[in-house]
């Protein structure tokens, strides 16, 4: 951890060589998450899709959970259906996992997990909730403004005790465990104009 310095948040000419060599330890932690992104990500990718995450076992043991989303962001529920099909296809030739288990594939969701550095460009203003592997400083969770990526660094800005205003801190990607959007009112209609669906009549207005 790092206090960032006054540019955080814009790109140097090195930053597009820095997020391409960064692991992809969010989407798929060691193991079996890994074997079975490793597997299916050409698959999606031959069809339009990228995944976002891939868990397994956390529910009920038996669960290979596949967030996923196209190139733009949007995901619906027939994308999922047409995903679920042909990912099903490949595992069942494949068989990666021993035993039986439940495959579901959804949509990243409003309060995303962030998970790789396009994901923390994409979201720069909004908050962010973010877990560290192991402290630094003296400390493991952060809750701020997103910043972007920077030199494979995220870029939070965040109240740090000592200051009397919020300061933009640099945090190693490699070290987090876990980031994901903070759901607000502003965060919703931003996502469904995303989706192309800013008039939803569900989407809240000021002042509500």
């Amino acid at each position: 951890m790092r206090l960032a310095s006054t540019g955080a948040g814009r790109k140097s000419e090195g930053d597009a060589t820095d997020l391409a060599i960064l692991d992809t330890h969010l989407v798929a932690p060691s193991g079996v998450a890994r074997k079975v992104f490793d597997l299916l990500r050409p698959s999606a990718e031959g069809i339009g899709f990228e995944i976002v995450r891939i868990r397994f076992g956390l529910q009920d043991g038996q669960t290979l959970q596949i967030m996923a989303e196209r190139a733009d962001g949007t995901m619906s529920v027939e994308n999922c259906e047409e995903l679920s099909r042909t990912l099903s296809a490949v595992l069942d030739v494949e068989d990666p996992i021993p035993g039986e288990y439940n495959l579901e594939v959804s949509s990243p969701g409003i309060d995303r997990p962030l998970t790789r550095p396009k994901d923390f460009e994409r979201w720069q203003g909004f908050d962010v909730k973010i877990e560290l592997s192991e402290p630094m400083s003296g400390r493991k969770r952060f809750r701020g403004l997103l910043q972007g990526v920077e030199g494979g660094e995220v870029l939070v800005e965040c109240d740090i005790e000592g200051y009397s205003e919020p300061q933009v801190l640099g945090l190693p990607f490699q070290k987090l465990s876990e980031a994901k959007l903070v759901m607000s009112d502003d965060l919703i209609r931003e996502s469904l104009k995303r989706q192309g669906r800013e008039n939803d009549p569900d989407v809240p207005s000021d002042g509500e």
